[in-house]
């Protein structure tokens, strides 16, 4: 019987496991409240974001959501079909599809926002201003160190 590898990080100190738990248990928290709008956690992702920006490409949406393309147009269709969004063709490019809110998209979204920030602001109040202003920094700096290692 052989041996099991072992490693040299403490099971309890793997950051990406830890990282990863987290954001599952983030997930869960988000999608039961935006099941109640009929909303997965990407779906509610695009319309804020367009809130933020309206009218952007699928392609610029999937960027910044952090999915695929292809998984990006499954979305916006869905989307659409719920009337949420439009597509309209771009201005300067003819084969790209601008994706905007409607006005049915932008009550659904302030709603859904209105009950994801009571649950932000709950989880947010678990830490003092300080821990909550480290933890946001060393997020952000892990995060930069991933995006940079995977160049």
């Amino acid at each position: 019987m052989s041996e099991k590898p072992r490693t040299r990080v403490p099971e309890g100190e793997y950051l990406c496991a830890r990282i990863r738990r987290a954001e599952q248990a983030l997930m869960a928290h988000h999608e039961a409240a935006l099941r109640r709008y009929g909303l997965a956690m990407t779906q509610y992702m695009v319309l804020l974001t367009l809130s933020r920006q309206d009218g952007m490409s699928g392609a610029k949406l999937a960027k910044s959501c952090g999915v695929t393309q292809q998984t990006m147009g499954s979305v916006l269709a869905t989307l659409q079909t719920k009337g949420l969004i439009h597509r309209e063709p771009s201005a300067v490019h003819a084969k790209v599809l601008i994706v905007a809110l409607t006005k049915k998209g932008a009550v659904v979204l302030e709603q859904a926002y209105g009950e994801v920030l009571v649950l932000e602001q709950a989880f947010a109040d678990v830490f003092t201003v300080k821990e909550h202003r480290a933890f946001g920094e060393l997020l952000d700096r892990a995060t930069d160190e991933l995006i940079r290692q995977t160049r």
